[in-house]
Parts: structure tokens; C-alpha cells; sequence
């Protein structure tokens, strides 16, 4: 039974504490009817005796103490479900923002969800293919698997994600591959690359758009990937498709518990977040997985910028607990003109040593990865050295892994937001860069694969020049 009351107490910020309530739930929709007619929405944040704590989702201004009224629906929020989601643009509370009417639900959802259940959870095991070679081949994207990307302030993470979001698939499975794309407090202008460049590109057709603007509510943000989340988990264990969630940017969504919880006036956390923020976060990445029986799967990529690039900020460093590694993002190769500017080095996939090898990418994939890093970093400590001592102090293997190191970044990383390379290119592409080095600088790679894969004109080259 929908209750009603008249006795708002107080507002502050985003909260507003009613008195004299009974029956009342915790995440109970909130209803705030006010003096103009309008109606807002809210969720009860907390429940002390017969008060309760409502957090607003549009905001707190304009409301009339006295003459507003304060309904408790009974039930937490639910959001409508239906294949038809699939090429519709929500905002950030699950509204229709493409003018188009809104969805005639197949179920009702409850947006808070659950963490898959440990027992229940199938191991990740199955390629993701997204086109760009440094995440392919080094740092491999695994059905099931929840993979952030860490980024700064000015780096193009909006033009890699929608990237990812067009190019992603699932390779030799015929399942329904499907993207639920989460922007959270992003400007209008991001809002609209993003739509412009899904529908340009026909990926609209296979997405759920959800975006709150940094011009709506800050308390839309806390609703905006639960709804996202929701919609993924349906479309993966009910209608037993392949779902990649994109979430950008998580570093807001953050802000906005901390804005709450100073209106609560909790004991901050590190750096003014709340202590719960470890806790809060896992109830996010945690819904990402595969689960035993069925055929369906959601994985994660959320996007964050690092305030002031700083990577043991609490938000990443906590996501990377939370998390299967990270994809961390350069400003150096940004500024060097590199796109994506992705920094291989220190990024990590813990799972891609699953989802790669014979029958799922190519049985070359693991020793070339390897090889690869093990190059590029020589090259990159060489490069190092040659800017202390001057570059006659390297020797030619030096040489030759200094060159192999700007190669890498100019041909390999450098392949820009429109390319779409299949896996299969991106490790001959490897192999050709590989080419590059003495045929001895090659210790992590067996003799056969050398025999098979190694790039004929170039090792003969080598021969000769030895």
C-alpha cells in the first residue's frame, strides 16, 4: 500500500529526512509530489525509528516543506525490460531520451541487483575481439571478465571506448553479441559523439545507450550503472546474449557517493570518499560474469579518469582490487601522437592467458604476447640509456631494440580509433615487428613457431648482415 506524508522535516543538498514514517524499506522508491504538481523521484537512503532518510535523484531545489508530499511506493526501483531496449537512448534514471515512447515491459527489474553467486559462477574462458591489437594480443579481453580502463583528464578513453563498443565481438560463437553503454555525468558534447558515432557506424542497433549529462543530478549518477547492469543481466541470462557493458566515466559516479555522504555527514574515508567505497564498487564490477547453465554472459569494462593521473587515487586503486587488471592509458603517447595511447607496459589482463592458444586465437598467441612485451621493454629501457650516455653507447643488438621499440608504437599501438584489425592480423603484425631482431633475441618463442611464423625475406636479411 502506497503511503503518503506531509511531514518533511528537513532538506540538505541532495537528502531529505521525513518524520513520523512506518513500515518504510530500505531502497524504497520515493515519490515527492510538490507544491507546482510536479513529481520527483527519490530512494530511502536510510531508516532510523520513524524517520527516514530519502536521497532525490533531480534534486532538492524548489521544494516546499510544508505544502510537498512525500509517497513510499512500497517497492525498490524497477526498471522495465524488453528486447525492444535493444537501439533505444535512455537517460540516466531509464527514461526514453530519443523520442520514441517508452518501453512496453516484458518483466520488471529490481536496478539493485545481486553479485553472481561464487558457486554459481563459469570460469572465463572465451576470446573477445575488439579490433585494437594492444588489447587483442597483450592484454586479451575474456567473456566474463570485468577489464577497466584507466585514463586522465584530456586522454581520448570517449574515443576508445566507442571504439570497443563498435568493434567488439565474440568470435566463432553465434550467440547474440550485444553493448549497454553507461555514460555517467559526461557533457552534452561527449553525450553526442557518442550517439552520432553509434548510429553512424549501425552499432545502435545492437545497443542500449543510457546517459546522464553532468548538467542532470548528481544523484542519477548512483541509479545510472545499476540501470545499465540490470538491462545487461537480462538480455545476458534471459535472452542468453553476449553483453559488453561500458561504463564511463566511474570516477563520477564515485563523486557523487561522495556527495552524499558529506550530506550525511559520515566520518570521511581516504581522500573525503566514503569508507564503504571499496564496498560499494564491488557491488558494481561483481555483477559481470558467466554463470553455470547458461549460455549468456555480461563483461565490464568501466572507465575512469585518474584525478591528476594519479593511479594510487582511491577509485583506481580500489577498482584494481576489485578487478581482472587494467588498461592504463599515456599521456606521453598521447602527446607523441600515438592513438589509442595505450600503455602496454603496465597494463595487465589476468585472464588472457584463458581466452588465448589453439582453437581460440592461434597457437602462436601466447609466445608472441610474451616476446612482444619482453622486446619492447628492452627497447624502451634502451631508449632510456641512450638519452643519459648518448646513443654510441648502446651496442647494435641496442640499436636494433631501440628501433624494433619505436616501430612497435608507431605501426602496432599507433592504429588509430577507425581500424578494425582481426586477431589474426594483429599477430602477423607481431611477427613482422619481430622480424626486426636477430633471430637469437628470440628466447621466448620455440623453434618451430620461428620455422612457421617468422617472416622469410627478413631472417634471410639477418643471416647475411651477421
Amino acid at each position: 500500500m502506497i503511503k503518503a506524508y506531509r511531514s518533511i522535516r528537513e532538506v540538505v543538498g541532495p537528502l531529505m529526512a521525513v518524520d513520523h514514517v512506518s513500515g518504510v524499506m530500505y531502497d524504497e522508491l520515493v515519490e515527492i509530489h510538490l507544491q507546482n504538481g510536479d513529481v520527483r523521484r527519490g530512494q530511502v537512503l536510510m531508516v532510523d525509528g520513524d524517520r527516514a532518510l530519502v536521497q532525490i535523484f533531480e534534486g532538492t531545489g524548489g521544494i516546499n516543506l510544508q505544502e510537498s508530499s512525500v509517497r513510499f511506493t512500497g517497492q525498490p526501483m524497477m526498471l522495465p525490460v524488453s528486447r525492444e531496449m535493444l537501439g533505444r537512448v535512455f537517460d540516466g534514471l531509464g527514461r526514453p531520451k530519443d523520442g520514441e515512447p517508452p518501453v512496453i515491459a516484458e518483466k520488471m527489474l529490481n536496478i539493485n541487483g545481486e553479485a553472481i553467486n561464487p558457486i554459481a559462477r563459469d570460469y572465463p574462458d572465451e576470446f573477445i575481439q575488439t579490433g585494437i591489437s594492444s588489447i587483442d594480443q597483450l592484454n586479451t579481453l575474456v567473456r566474463g571478465q570485468k577489464l577497466p580502463i584507466f585514463s586522465a583528464a584530456g586522454l581520448p578513453h570517449q574515443q576508445l571506448a566507442a571504439q570497443i563498443a563498435r568493434q567488439a565481438k565474440v568470435l566463432g560463437d553465434d550467440s547474440q553479441f550485444a553493448v549497454v553503454f553507461a555514460a555517467i555525468g559526461i557533457p552534452f558534447e561527449d553525450a553526442s559523439f557518442f550517439m552520432e558515432n553509434f548510429r553512424e557506424s549501425g552499432a545502435l542497433a545492437r545497443s542500449v545507450l543510457y546517459l546522464n549529462l553532468a548538467s542532470d543530478p548528481a544523484m542519477e549518477r548512483i541509479a545510472t550503472p545499476k540501470m545499465a547492469l540490470t538491462t545487461a543481466e537480462y538480455l545476458a541470462f534471459e535472452l542468453d546474449m553476449h553483453v559488453l557493458v561500458i561504463m564511463t566515466d566511474m570516477t563520477n559516479y564515485c563523486e557523487a557517493l561522495r556527495e552524499i555522504s558529506a550530506a550525511r555527514r559520515e566520518v570521511p574515508g581516504r581522500r573525503g570518499y566514503p569508507g564503504y567505497l571499496y564496498t560499494n564498487l564491488s557491488t558494481i564490477y561483481e555483477r559481470a560474469g558467466r554463470i553455470k547453465g547458461k549460455k549468456g554472459s555480461v563483461t565490464q569494462i568501466p572507465i575512469l579518469t585518474m584525478p591528476e593521473g594519479d593511479i594510487t587515487h582511491p577509485i583506481p586503486d580500489l577498482t584494481g582490487y576489485i578487478t581482472e587488471g587494467q588498461i592504463i592509458l599515456s599521456r606521453d603517447l598521447h602527446d607523441a601522437g600515438i592513438a589509442p595511447p595505450i600503455d602496454v607496459l603496465p597494463s595487465l589482463s589476468r585472464l588472457k592467458d584463458k581466452g588465448i592458444g589453439k582453437g581460440k586465437t592461434r597457437e602462436d598467441h601466447a609466445p608472441t604476447m610474451n616476446q612482444l612485451f619482453s622486446a619492447y621493454a628492452q627497447g624502451k629501457k634502451a631508449t632510456e640509456l641512450a638519452v643519459v650516455l648518448g646513443e654510441s653507447a648502446l651496442s647494435e643488438v641496442d640499436k636494433k631494440f631501440v628501433a624494433f621499440a619505436q616501430e612497435f608504437e608507431k605501426s602496432y599501438v599507433n592504429q588509430g580509433y577507425g581500424v578494425n584489425r582481426t586477431i589474426q592480423e594483429s599477430l602477423d603484425l607481431g611477427w613482422k615487428l619481430l622480424a626486426m631482431l636477430p633471430r637469437g633475441e628470440l628466447k621466448r618463442i620455440q623453434e618451430d613457431m620461428l620455422r612457421q611464423y617468422l617472416p622469410q625475406e627478413e631472417e634471410g636479411a639477418w643471416q647475411d648482415s651477421m
